[in-house]
């Protein structure tokens, strides 16, 4: 994986920056301003840019002209989205003017239809296949079709599993919690999911665009965070989403992010990011990377950074003490938690450690 150098912009290790959308561009349809931004800047220093969605309910131009909307200049071939892939993956499985049974949104049905399928509704219309993306209107009666006609041998895709969505008002149901409607129903799950955490639309990108040194860009650590570990790429987690910093403290191995930063400032200022402990040698077979730190695999030792923070296990509870920014302090309770430290509960042993603590939300 590559590496920044200390002082220098993230952006810069990069030859191409991939970004999810919703939670980190954008929330719903209302621009993230350090987003929009930071965006523009990349633009204006040339910086190669693509953008891997699992959003199955807008078509590549859809997209593209509605980041337009909000002052950047995007193609639509920039744009890489889970109903674009999946129906790739159905036009290699099932021949011309096979019928597809489509839950989901119109630009889902344009996809399947631009690639020589035909979309259906209804079991009767003897569907070989089910493909299943997120819409508003999805009602019962569409995920019932989509039921009876997996139960009668269609094969089901999932354009993505995504539990939620980002909203202005806080996370609300997504595709996943109707894919998990029908794997309760069918007691199995998907034959095929396309979109994120699967690494396909991240080295599809990459292979678009030539690039060897990719940096994704997300909000999610279950998709966008996954599906770059997946794809053996650099990730840079931004708090404008879905995950909180307590979410980090308890990301699993396949779901740790390179780099942490509250908005796309980090992109540009080293101040606004920080990167995160790497995996034990014992879990990657290579030398941790991350922030410095001593004792972080010994019980009992504090773990101690050279961020100018500490982090020390007593008991069930962990103390921060130390100063620097809220970020790095994270970081450094990252390869606290990371190494099984305690931090469900954390105290802390100095004013600037609650400062940090209260910015991070972490202060009880």
């Amino acid at each position: 994986m590559t590496t920044s150098s200390p002082g220098s912009r993230l952006v810069d290790a990069y030859d191409l920056v991939i970004f999810d959308l919703d939670g980190v561009i954008y929330l719903v349809d209302r621009p993230i301003e350090t987003a929009v931004a930071a965006v523009g800047r990349l633009h204006a220093e040339g910086k190669p840019l693509a953008y891997a969605t699992n959003n199955a309910s807008r078509r590549p131009a859809a997209v593209a002209a509605l980041l337009s909307g909000m002052g950047l200049a995007v193609q639509p071939h920039e744009v890489l989205t889970s109903a674009v892939a999946a129906a790739g993956l159905l036009a290699n499985r099932f021949p011309a003017d096979s019928p597809v049974l489509v839950v989901g949104a119109e630009a889902l049905r344009a996809e399947v239809r631009a690639v020589g399928l035909r979309p259906v509704r209804r079991l009767e219309d003897e569907p070989v296949a089910v493909v299943q993306g997120y819409a508003p209107e999805v009602g019962w009666a569409d995920l019932a079709e989509a039921a009876l006609a997996v139960r009668a041998g269609a094969e089901w895709f999932a354009t993505n599993t995504d539990r939620t969505l980002p909203t202005a008002r806080g996370p609300v149901p997504g595709n996943g919690s109707l894919v998990a409607v029908l794997r309760t129903a069918l007691e199995r799950d998907p034959d095929v999911v396309v979109g994120k955490p699967e690494p396909a639309l991240f080295t599809a990108a990459a292979r678009q665009a030539g690039a060897t040194r990719p940096l994704t860009v997300g909000d999610r650590l279950d998709t966008d965070i996954e599906g770059a570990v997946r794809a053996g790429l650099d990730s840079l987690l931004v708090l404008t989403g879905v995950t909180r910093p307590v979410d980090l403290l308890h990301a699993p191995l396949l779901a740790r992010p390179t780099y942490v930063a509250t908005d796309l400032g980090g992109l540009f200022d080293p101040a606004q990011v920080a990167r995160l402990p790497g995996p034990a040698p014992e879990e990657a077979g290579s030398t941790a990377s991350g922030p410095a730190a001593t004792g972080s695999r010994v019980p009992g030792l504090p773990i101690v950074a050279d961020n100018g923070w500490q982090v020390t296990a007593n008991g069930e509870t962990a103390q921060l003490t130390g100063s620097g920014s809220s970020l790095e302090a994270l970081a450094t309770l990252c390869a606290a938690a990371w190494s099984g430290r305690p931090v469900d509960s954390i105290e802390p042993g100095s004013d600037a450690a609650r400062s940090a603590l209260g910015d991070l939300d972490l202060l009880r």
